[in-house]
């Protein structure tokens, strides 16, 4: 599992570190692992010095005042030390870390003169301008540089978090720095898994700097992996039958949007529940397709016995069946126009004694929280946790980056790693709240359910792009769930 902590939790860890080591010890380690990862793609990485070698290779340097530059200047004199021309450009020179300067003067580095030459015949850049506690963007006079340092050829290697994004909430409040590669000291911090702040981090790589037994054990933040997910889906017992295995409850779809019906019933029955139940006006639709879902006229209270229900796919206007359901004393997720009943009535969910899963992309997201779609999609994390706050409930945040967020804020939040902009399309999230709660019936917590199914959507979407080829539809997804599920079951 991939984790991130706070600049706060960093900074305390660090803090009781240095205590117990000798003074630049931290700093020293940091640097190494640095230098170690660009002298390797000097070697062999896109962009490599000539000849694909660390000797000869030109290195730029941007170094702002504090540790962060310092780093970057440690790591350039390493790598002078090898033999690469390295420069450094200096966005603070009355602040310049003086033992990274000294130590890169030493080993035969430079000081620039003309930053814009240098950038521009760059091998590699590394991207020291401002550290984890960075705020509001790049300042004015970085811009220029940062926009030269992209425009070339080079490789950009961010020093623990790219220059202009929030380290703790992942928000690019101005002008950042994208990089292809961010090297991250001791533990990820949130942002780095969140967009907007996540595209600007490019591929991250973790160097230990010795922080492990200092960190606290509960995270800010976590993104589940394969190993992860394999150990929460749902295996049936030899003593299992189809209602032991869980029935999920579908309250979805109208005689204007009968598809929606249609999907998330696909995504249930991949789900690892042993019996569907649809109730709604698509139910011929719904047997036509999937013969084997157990349908019913209605009221959602007289379908049969679930341990979960799904409600609010494509209900358009009727919403009646919202509140029975979410009286019902078994897990709920709500989607979709679900969703809107909830921001008229928000008792619904917070008066619930039940589990209750909540799905809204950002412009739902936005209404519930009477803001806009904009400042969702600007402040995902700061977002995702208010909903879950203010709603009692745990909170799915779909979009380019998926998150999942418990209702009590000392539970880390979830960041689904396997977002894929092939899940930007019609259906996509009524396949997934089908799944999801399916999920819920076979009895797992409403965060896992969530997190399990987010992940295996993703990769359903990234399985039927690779096999199947593009574009990628709602049905491919739902019918790539089984691959995707056999895929991680099989670790």
């Amino acid at each position: 599992m991939r984790t991130a902590h706070t600049v706060d939790t960093v900074r305390r860890a660090e803090a009781e570190l240095m205590v117990r080591l000798p003074d630049g010890t931290l700093m020293a380690r940091a640097a190494a692992g640095l230098a170690a990862v660009c002298a390797r793609l000097l070697r062999g990485g896109p962009g490599g010095g000539p000849g694909g070698r660390v000797y000869g290779s030109r290195v730029v340097v941007l170094a702002g005042g504090g540790d962060n530059g310092g780093d970057a200047l440690h790591a350039g004199a390493r790598l002078a030390r090898r033999g690469a021309g390295v420069s450094a450009v200096l966005l603070a020179p009355d602040r310049a870390h003086p033992g990274g300067l000294a130590a890169l003067l030493a080993a035969g580095g430079r000081v620039a003169d003309d930053p814009y030459e240098v950038l521009a015949a760059a091998d590699l850049v590394l991207d020291g301008i401002t550290g984890i506690g960075g705020r509001g963007g790049l300042r004015p006079d970085a811009v220029p540089v940062a926009r030269a340092a992209r425009g070339s050829r080079a490789v950009i290697v961010a020093v623990d978090l790219p220059s202009g994004v929030e380290a703790d909430s992942g928000e690019v409040r101005g002008e950042a720095l994208g990089a292809d590669l961010t090297v991250v000291f001791g533990t990820e911090k949130p942002g780095l898994l969140v967009d907007p702040a996540r595209e600007h981090a490019g591929a991250v790589h973790l160097v230990d700097i010795g922080l492990g037994g200092v960190l606290p054990s509960v995270p800010a933040l976590e993104a589940l992996q394969h190993t992860d997910v394999a150990r929460l889906l749902p295996r049936p017992g030899t003593a299992d039958d189809k209602y032991r295995r869980g029935v999920v409850g579908i309250a979805a779809g109208s005689a204007r949007y009968p598809g929606a019906a249609v999907l998330a019933v696909a995504g249930a029955l991949r789900g690892g529940a042993g019996a569907v139940r649809y109730v709604g006006h698509a139910a011929d639709q719904v047997i036509a397709r999937y013969p084997e879902t157990l349908v019913h006229a209605g009221p959602p209270g007289k379908a049969g016995r679930v341990q979960a229900w799904v409600v609010g796919p494509g209900l358009g206007d009727e919403l009646d069946a919202v509140a029975e359901i979410l009286a019902a004393p078994v897990p709920v997720l709500v989607d979709a126009d679900g969703l809107r009943r909830l921001a008229d009535e928000p008792g619904l969910v917070r008066d619930r004694a039940a589990p209750t899963l909540l799905t809204p992309h950002a412009g739902e997201a936005a209404a519930l929280l009477g803001t806009t779609r904009t400042e969702v999609e600007a402040g995902r994390l700061a977002a995702v946790r208010e909903l879950a706050g203010r709603y009692g409930a745990t909170v799915l945040l779909k979009g380019s980056t998926t998150l999942i967020a418990d209702a009590d804020p000392a539970v880390p939040v979830r960041a689904d790693p396997m977002g894929t902009p092939w899940l930007a399309t019609a259906g996509s999230g009524d396949v997934l709240s089908g799944l999801a709660g399916s999920l819920l019936a076979t009895g797992l917590p409403a965060r896992d359910a969530g997190s399990a199914a987010a992940y295996l959507h993703g990769l359903s979407a990234r399985t039927a792009a690779t096999r199947g080829g593009t574009p990628v539809t709602a049905p491919d997804i739902a019918s790539t769930l089984p691959a995707a599920w056999r895929d991680i079951q099989s670790l």
